[in-house]
């Protein structure tokens, strides 16, 4: 008997150190230079809003998924509360995301490697990184939480020392480095030296390294306890982006001046160097090789999870059903990881056509997917409140107002990346992506189902025919 049901193996501990370093990649530790250098201290702010976003999303997913712990997540909830061509297209969007963070990443963690292996050939090395991490998905979802774990621990653990380092040095308690008090936060311009505009534009920038927080929603589906794990999640989402992304950001705009040289190449190692610590650079590659690798393994594992939960819903191939006997999806991680082989050759044959297509084509699915879930959650919502309101653990706060609010403001980031010259492009090719993926529903999923509906009808009215 083929096993129908994903394992619950993992435990409360995975989930909640997968909730609290999800959102620590690699974009904060060198992404977050080029905002801060075309922003300045205001940089915090424009983390602040984009967080606030994140936060009141979360919460909306943080709703349904208690009620309704499914690893289709905000997919599923998009065909139940939507319409099925919904979740078919933010599924798929969603599955193609990954898809390319998979190249991405693998690329970006072999060079990091080619630190300590400069002799060592880059596409091996992404090659290796890849299997190694496509095999723990493979083994077992435990084997999944366990790396995670370990990989978040790191983050946090380095966040963490950061933070206090970074705090002694602002109270003037760490030897021999004299605290710079408001200096870099007022001067060079003050706080805002190119106005509230850059603040605003640099919401559109950072939004996109939040990406990931929805994971764990989706590791709800596989955990022994899934409404305690999402209460967990969803409750520490404020915390963990106000300390870990806020905070270290605020600490770097206030120990270095904004536009220094040394930010925007990397903001953490830049604050380590001038505090003095030895091995800097070797210390923080260490850690965002981490990252790296942890946005890997969850890029693998969500990937996979979406795909299985679209097969449920009649939104991709049945065959990704298929469960190994400990319960994992193989093939849908198998075929998601082929695509990203083809993706990180296509960085190699035609990295300035082909690849970038691929990268500026998924960059802005981040903001269709958190506008697909704060979509659900109005009618979801409200199907609860009338039917089962027992099953809402966890309430979205001043709902509908708040929806909606949420809504406006992630429609107003899209619209405005077609009006910005360097995002325009993810925007457009994003949009053009996501219309011929409604396309292909209409075009041959609904018409399967027609079809199906058709034979299922005859054969109905010819047992009908038959027993009269």
């Amino acid at each position: 008997m083929t096993k129908q049901q994903l394992n619950p193996d993992l435990k409360i501990r995975h989930i909640s150190m997968i909730s609290i370093a999800g959102v620590i990649g690699a974009g904060l530790f060198i992404g977050s230079g080029a905002v801060i250098n075309s922003t300045g201290p205001g940089a915090v702010l424009s983390y602040a809003l984009a967080g606030t976003l994140v936060v009141l999303v979360m919460r909306m997913l943080g709703e349904m998924s208690a009620a309704n712990p499914t690893s289709g997540s905000f997919a599923t909830y998009a065909n139940e509360s939507i319409g099925q061509w919904a979740g078919f297209t933010i599924g798929w969007l969603y599955w193609f995301f990954w898809v390319v963070v998979i190249a991405i990443e693998a690329i970006a963690g072999a060079a990091i490697m080619q630190y300590w292996l400069p002799d060592f050939p880059l596409w091996l090395m992404a090659l290796i990184l890849t299997i190694a991490l496509t095999l723990t998905n493979l083994f077992s979802v435990k084997s999944f939480g366990e790396f995670e774990y370990w990989f978040s621990l790191i983050k946090v653990v380095s966040i963490t020392l950061f933070l206090v380092i970074g705090l002694c040095v602002v109270f003037g308690w760490y030897p021999g480095v004299d605290s710079p008090g408001t200096t870099n936060l007022l001067g060079s311009g003050g706080f805002m030296p190119s106005g509230i505009g850059s603040v605003l534009l640099g919401i559109t920038v950072v939004i996109f390294s939040f990406m990931g927080t929805e994971i764990v929603t989706i590791a709800a589906g596989e955990s022994d306890h899934p409404a305690k794990a999402v209460r967990i999640a969803t409750n520490s989402v404020i915390w963990r982006i106000l300390i870990f992304y806020i905070g270290s950001i605020a600490l770097v705009v206030t120990l270095l001046p904004w536009n220094s040289a040394n930010i925007l190449v990397s903001p953490f190692v830049a604050v380590l160097d001038h505090i003095g610590i030895p091995a800097a650079a070797q210390i923080m590659n260490f850690v965002v090789l981490t990252a790296v690798l942890s946005c890997l393994n969850s890029a693998l594992y969500a990937n996979s999870r979406m795909l299985y939960g679209m097969a449920k819903k009649g939104d991709a191939p049945k065959a990704f059903l298929k469960l190994s006997k400990k319960g994992v999806p193989v093939r849908a991680i198998l075929f998601s990881t082929v695509f990203s082989y083809v993706a990180v050759i296509f960085s190699y044959i035609s990295p300035d056509k082909i690849f970038l297509f691929l990268i500026n084509s998924s960059g802005a699915v981040a903001l269709l997917v958190y506008l697909v879930i704060a979509f659900s959650h109005l009618r979801m919502r409200r199907k609860f409140d009338r039917e089962n309101p027992e099953a809402l653990q966890i309430k979205m706060w001043l709902f509908p107002y708040l929806t909606y609010a949420t809504i406006l403001a992630i429609s107003s980031i899209y619209i405005a990346m077609l009006f910005i010259e360097s995002l325009r492009l993810q925007a457009t090719l994003t949009s053009l992506i996501a219309g011929f993926t409604v396309a292909a529903y209409f075009i041959f999923v609904r018409k399967k189902n027609m079809i199906n509906n058709l034979e299922e009808s005859a054969l109905q009215e010819s047992a009908d025919t038959t027993r009269i």
